[in-house]
């Protein structure tokens, strides 16, 4: 599902990347864990199509993703790929029903379709007594639900997080985790994940472990 083949990524003189090869299955939770400064951030911003790679090749779902324009790569992107930070990005003035709306009315979707997925995420995720509530309004857990939510909105073959729990605490952390595993198991999401949380990474189905800007068996 995801493919990446040779990717090297350089800052001026320091390479980050020096050649990975990977494969992510659909459905499979995944773990990118390693050292600060072993390339796992700018790794899953090449796979998010946020960054570009200095050589190599990313598939997903069978796209050459270094063959499309900038335009069709930002479209790809919206409709292919969701993304959770370690904080949540919602933009403050909306509600959190607007919030997960968003990406979908970017994909030009009708506001009463993107309205009804909305609040079809939103109540999976016990949040629909929130969905009227601004960010301000909400609690740390409340908030990466509905940017997990956000991200789940156009139905993308590929969720990539970053410290996804980094900021929350031990319960709204072990909420968060298990909130992954039920979206595997019912609507057979994959995500890649950057973590340093040692019980997350032991709990997801692989773990790829980088270090110096390669991949270590």
């Amino acid at each position: 599902m995801i493919q990446t083949q040779g990717i090297t990524k350089s800052f001026g003189n320091l390479q980050v990347l020096k050649g990975i090869d990977l494969t992510i299955d659909k459905s499979e939770v995944v773990a990118i864990v390693g050292p600060s400064g072993a390339g796992k951030t700018t790794l899953l911003q090449i796979i998010g199509t946020l960054d570009t790679p200095d050589a190599g090749n990313l598939y997903i779902n069978g796209t050459d993703t270094g063959k499309l324009s900038e335009k069709e790569l930002a479209a790809f992107r919206n409709k292919n790929i969701g993304f959770v930070f370690q904080f949540h990005q919602l933009l403050p003035e909306f509600t959190a029903l607007e919030n997960v709306m968003i990406p979908a009315l970017i994909a030009r979707e009708k506001a009463s379709e993107a309205e009804k997925r909305a609040k079809e995420i939103l109540d999976f995720m016990s949040l629909s007594d929130r969905m009227t509530h601004k960010p301000a309004e909400l609690s740390g857990g409340e908030k990466q639900r509905v940017a997990v939510a956000r991200a789940l909105i156009n139905n993308p073959a590929v969720i990539l997080a970053d410290e996804p729990s980094g900021s929350l605490d031990t319960k709204n952390k072990e909420e968060l985790h298990r909130l992954f595993f039920e979206l595997r198991d019912q609507m057979h999401q994959t995500f890649v994940i950057v973590t340093h949380d040692e019980q997350l990474a032991a709990d997801t189905d692989r773990v790829i472990h980088i270090k110096d800007g390669i991949v270590i068996e």
